[in-house]
C-alpha cells in the first residue's frame, strides 16, 4: 500500500494545535483575571487581544509556509 498526498499537510495540521491551545489559555487567563477583579477589564482586554493576534499569526504563518512548499 502506497501513501499518496502531502506530508506537509499533516505537519500543518499538527502545527495548528499549538496556536489553538495558546488561544484557549490566553482567554482562560483573561476570564479568570476579570472574574477575580472586574475593574481590571479595561487593562486586561487589550493584552488578551494582542496575545490572540500573535497566536493566530503563528497559525497563519504556518499556513503560508505550507502553500510555499507545495
Amino acid at each position: 500500500m502506497e501513501i499518496t498526498g502531502s506530508v506537509s499537510l499533516v505537519g500543518y495540521g499538527l502545527a495548528a494545535i499549538g496556536p489553538a491551545i495558546a488561544v484557549g489559555l490566553i482567554f482562560a487567563a483573561y476570564i479568570n483575571g476579570v472574574a477575580r477583579q472586574p475593574e481590571s477589564r479595561s487593562l486586561l482586554q487589550p493584552i488578551a487581544i494582542l496575545g490572540f493576534a500573535l497566536a493566530e499569526a503563528l497559525a497563519i504563518f504556518g499556513l503560508v509556509l505550507f502553500f510555499i512548499n507545495n
